[in-house]
């Protein structure tokens, strides 16, 4: 016999109005045969993005041609994305020319809520998209035969709005609960959250917490009426403030209140004030980053356990040091970050992590990618003096002594065949 049962609740509050059904903008062009496709052929598209609705963009914006191939196009579409202050995603639409528009770039932006649905998002980037293209179609002349429709909001639909009375403030409530039972185990798991989040063009400030529990069961052995009982709690409060400094530098603090059986730690407190230079200015965000940060500050903490140092309570100092580099290009995406920490009591105490991640398009058709992080440690302050038991390594109950950690993936993919993907069949659910 087997049991499961999942309970998941997500409220946001304080999200912008919506307004992503403000503009629509719709295109189309006379219906051209065969011959007509071949002596004036459509504008060739390669899209490149993650979670961007391709297929619907295939389906709906049909004045075009997409190809599989970045060779074969004119424009070259891509769209990133990364998460707003009220909880939505700001989508970022690079549409880099080629051949007969090479030198010819333009950048857009679609911003959505939280609150919008699947549909109201991905209609917000088509609307973008096909602004974009507009721009290049129409670059030597209007096509005959085009017609335009453009569609804003009345006034009436969107009532002005004298001021923000979150003051850009937008809180988040998350909770989840699931049973997974079998007759010889059970397994019981609950996990909530609450964030806070002011984000403005010049200050940054987050607020969360965190917490799991987690409790399983085991009948290991049928004559025994005793089962084995396991048990995994995990809390956390994190906060982070940041003052922008101009296009390349930031000041801030960030600190957090944990507690974890895993790692041994009753209460752990932290805060350190730090400092952010970025070789590119912030503005350039969605094509490159690269960001050198250095902060320092207090630790205390409170064990469950006498530690391997001997300590059941301690406070020290620790500082540490990071770079990261992120650029999204034509030729792929590339992002890498090192991050070494020390603490100063006992400078022998330090780790170094390494970590990064590559998406390149070799030739046509044939693109590679990998991943890799390592990591060199020497700094378990927190592990208990007495060995962990076999049932504690096994459901990875307690944290264990390690002097490093790697993880290694590599892919490769090669097509070939038609340059066009513009059809889009979804018999089958495939």
């Amino acid at each position: 016999m087997r049991v499961r049962a999942t309970l998941l609740l997500i409220v946001s509050l304080g999200a912008g109005p919506d307004a992503a059904d403000a503009l629509q903008v719709s295109a189309t062009f006379p219906a051209k045969n065969q011959a007509a496709r071949a002596a004036d052929p459509q504008l060739r598209v390669f899209l490149d993005c993650e979670s961007c609705f391709a297929d619907f963009l295939r389906s709906e914006i049909t004045f075009v041609d997409y190809v599989r191939d970045r060779a074969e196009a004119e424009i070259h579409l891509l769209i990133t994305r990364i998460p707003t202050a009220s909880t939505g995603q700001e989508y970022t639409a690079e549409f880099i020319g080629s051949g007969r528009f090479d030198g010819t770039t333009r950048s857009l932006k679609a911003n959505t809520t939280s609150g919008d649905s699947e549909d109201t998002i991905r209609r917000q980037i088509a609307n973008m998209v096909r602004l974009g293209l507009l721009t290049f179609i129409s670059a030597e002349g209007v096509p005959s035969g085009m017609r335009l429709e453009v569609e804003l909001g009345s006034e009436q639909a969107r009532p002005a709005v004298a001021g923000d009375r979150w003051n850009n403030w937008v809180f988040s409530l998350r909770g989840s609960a699931s049973i997974d039972a079998e007759e010889s185990q059970r397994q019981i798991e609950v996990s909530g959250g609450v964030s806070a989040d002011r984000i403005t063009p010049d200050w940054k400030i987050t607020l969360g917490a965190e917490i799991e529990h987690q409790r399983e069961r085991f009948n290991i052995d049928e004559e025994d009426d005793e089962p084995f009982e396991a048990t995994r709690r995990e809390q956390d409060f994190n906060w982070l403030v940041v003052k922008g400094l101009g296009e390349h530098w930031s000041v801030g603090a960030m600190g957090d209140v944990e507690s974890s059986t895993f790692e041994n730690t009753e209460l752990g407190v932290s805060a350190s004030p730090a400092i952010e230079y970025n070789l590119f200015p912030y503005s350039e965000y969605t094509r490159r980053q690269f960001r050198m940060l250095y902060g320092v500050g207090p630790r205390y903490a409170n064990y469950y356990e006498v530690t391997l140092f001997d300590e059941t309570e301690e406070t020290r100092v620790q500082h540490e040091v990071s770079a990261t580099y992120d650029q999204r290009e034509r030729w792929g995406t590339l992002e890498a970050r090192v991050e070494w920490s020390q603490y100063l009591h006992d400078l022998d105490l330090s780790r170094l992590e390494m970590d990064g991640e590559v998406s390149l398009r070799i030739l046509r058709g044939l693109s590679v990618n990998a991943e890799v992080g390592a990591s060199r440690i020497r700094d378990q302050l927190s592990l208990p003096a007495r060995g962990a038991t076999p049932e504690e390594i096994l459901l990875r109950l307690r944290e264990l002594s390690s002097g490093y950690e790697f993880q290694f993936a590599f892919g490769i993919t090669y097509t070939f065949g038609s340059i066009f993907s513009s059809v889009v069949n979804p018999r089958f659910g495939q």
